[in-house]
């Protein structure tokens, strides 16, 4: 494996050249250095972003998973699911570099916990498609008493990082479904969730909610 100054070399070279004709999205950029990194750790998280459960949950159309927004999902579980209450109320900046940080410093981890971090994910989908399904991470109208819309990054980063931290004692099925739609009428929740909420904002006070929500 070159030294990690000369992936990033490389890296920073293909991020010039990536400018004309049809651009990757972020996470295809990722993709591109996590392979001269360790194609190991690529491969696992292609597997994971695979994994049916979480297909099934995220429901994404054929243009973002054209996109690899998928493995991005994948890898923002991995990245925020442990994240520490310091790092996070420290800020994270700019949540493409940091994921893109987050994911060198993985990755070149000589004992990253990947089977720890594999069996997180799917025990969260999981449980998620089981109870949820294909609405895990939809709106839900309290007028209309249903889920309604398309894949919102917002609840995933409730309702997944929530799931996740409170996987030894989570609440019943039921009561997860409940606390769920419930979501979207907490004002902790409608008021970090807005389109006009950068990520940056949101993350230090959606983590902890799921954190919180979720908890038996």
């Amino acid at each position: 494996m070159l030294k990690e100054s000369d992936e990033n070399a490389k890296f920073d070279l293909f991020q010039r050249l990536n400018t004309g004709g049809s651009q990757l999205s972020p996470q295809e950029v990722r993709n591109c250095l996590l392979v001269m990194l360790n194609p190991e750790m690529y491969t696992w998280l292609k597997k994971l972003a695979a994994y049916e459960s979480f297909q099934e949950c995220i429901a994404l159309s054929d243009r973002p998973l054209d996109e690899a927004y998928d493995v991005e999902l994948a890898l923002r579980f991995i990245v925020f699911s442990r994240i520490s209450d310091s790092d996070l109320s420290k800020g994270v900046g700019d949540v493409g570099d940091f994921l893109t940080e987050r994911m060198k410093e993985l990755a070149t981890q000589p004992r990253f916990p990947r089977t720890r971090y594999e069996a997180d994910f799917k025990k969260t989908f999981d449980v998620l498609y089981k109870v949820v399904g294909a609405d895990a991470f939809k709106r839900y109208s309290t007028k209309k008493h249903r889920h309604e819309g398309g894949f919102l990054l917002s609840q995933y980063e409730v309702v997944a990082l929530g799931i996740a931290h409170n996987l030894s004692q989570l609440p019943t099925e039921a009561e997860i479904k409940t606390r769920i739609q419930k979501i979207w009428g907490d004002r902790n929740y409608t008021d970090w969730a807005g389109s006009g909420i950068t990520a940056t904002r949101r993350l230090p006070h959606l983590i902890p909610l799921g954190r919180a929500l979720f908890a038996k």
